[in-house]
């Protein structure tokens, strides 16, 4: 009546009454009556609760798994949620907006990236069998993550319900699983068999052993005989090796006396090369004393030619050519006429020299060398 209300809550809900933007009063199953208009009222339901949740993840070996379970929670600080989500009612205490699911939904994303970064490292097989460790990291996740201490929530346990693989994926294993069984199944037939099989052996092998001592008796035997025929051998063997050293030592001797006498003749040899070097070396020391005397000789030649051509150095060519032997010859003395007239060819205006002349200057000349040699 002219906007005046009441409302009750239960002893589990946390109430705030806003009035005027004011908190007017708070606490625990609050009742009171209040000015619709001008009022605001906040319920938080405490106590603890459960978000259910399922979702999907991949492996490290890219296999999809899904992950179901359960978070259980209580809400620690009221006011502190809601300051961060609406938990505004009206009039017959319904809630305006549902942000209590919408929390929920906060924590369920925040166990799934909790979840994530452990699945992806984890083989499927392994992952099948670590709702434990799934557990313990979605808790430590949810404790630890600062969105959820925000919201002014306590985590309280975390359970894991299910781990499955995908439909396919989960025939594979329980086809894998099957196959195990039948091989441990075989392998029982086998083994059954196998003893069957053992024992046929052993007694086959009982009987060979029987025969394989009769073998071993009649082999002693016969090595018996053959140490007898290998000592036998022996004893030949060691009279041939006496004879054989006796030749070796004959030889020996001879092969001593062989050397021997080749030293011997080695030092002949030797003593005669000796001689003939000192015979080398006395030809060679005469050569070389011949080489000097002749050295010597043809020295004196030469200072007795230099001593005899001396007394002509200066005397003129024209004397020692009159003083020629051959000067005196008629084909000489014109010739050496022709040189003076070329000497004094510029004060000669006239000369005539006939063929017939030339001819009986040679011919004379030819018959003079004649007479001469």
């Amino acid at each position: 009546m002219f906007g005046i209300k009441y409302i009750k809550f239960d002893a589990m809900t946390y109430v705030v009454h806003y009035k005027k933007g004011k908190i007017k009063s708070e606490g625990r199953g609050l009742s009171f009556y209040y000015y619709a208009p001008s009022s605001s009222i906040i319920a938080i339901p405490l106590g603890t609760d459960d978000a259910q949740f399922i979702f999907n993840e991949s492996t490290i070996d890219f296999q999809t798994i899904s992950i179901q379970g359960q978070v259980t929670f209580k809400i620690e600080n009221p006011k502190q949620l809601a300051e961060q989500l609406d938990f505004t009612v009206d009039n017959n205490g319904q809630y305006n907006k549902d942000h209590y699911e919408k929390f929920k939904q906060r924590l369920i994303n925040e166990s799934q990236t909790a979840t994530s970064a452990f699945i992806q490292n984890t083989e499927l097989k392994n992952a099948l069998r670590s709702a434990k460790n799934i557990e313990h990291q979605i808790f430590e996740g949810l404790k630890n993550s600062k969105a959820v201490q925000l919201l002014g929530i306590e985590p309280v346990s975390v359970n894991i319900i299910a781990v499955k693989p995908d439909p396919k994926t989960e025939k594979a294993l329980e086809a894998a699983t099957r196959e195990a069984l039948q091989k441990e199944a075989d392998l029982a037939i086998y083994e059954r068999r196998n003893f069957g099989v053992e024992q046929e052996r052993m007694i086959k092998e009982s009987e060979l052993n029987t025969e394989i001592a009769v073998e071993q008796k009649k082999k002693q035997i016969l090595e018996k005989k053959m140490e007898a025929e290998v000592l036998q051998e022996q004893n030949n063997r060691h009279l041939r090796e006496m004879r054989i050293e006796a030749d070796f030592s004959v030889e020996k001797k001879k092969m001593e006396i062989e050397l021997l006498k080749e030293d011997n003749n080695k030092t002949i040899r030797q003593m005669r090369m000796e001689a003939d070097l000192v015979m080398e070396d006395k030809r060679k020391n005469l050569v070389t004393m011949m080489t000097e005397n002749q050295k010597k000789l043809s020295d004196a030649k030469s200072y007795d030619i230099e001593a005899s051509m001396k007394h002509y150095k200066d005397v003129d060519w024209k004397v020692l050519s009159a003083m020629n032997i051959k000067s005196s010859s008629p084909a000489h003395q014109i010739a050496f006429a022709f040189r003076e007239l070329a000497e004094n060819a510029s004060k000669i205006e006239n000369l005539n020299i006939t063929p017939d002349l030339l001819n009986t200057l040679i011919n004379q000349n030819n018959s003079y060398n004649e007479q001469a040699s």
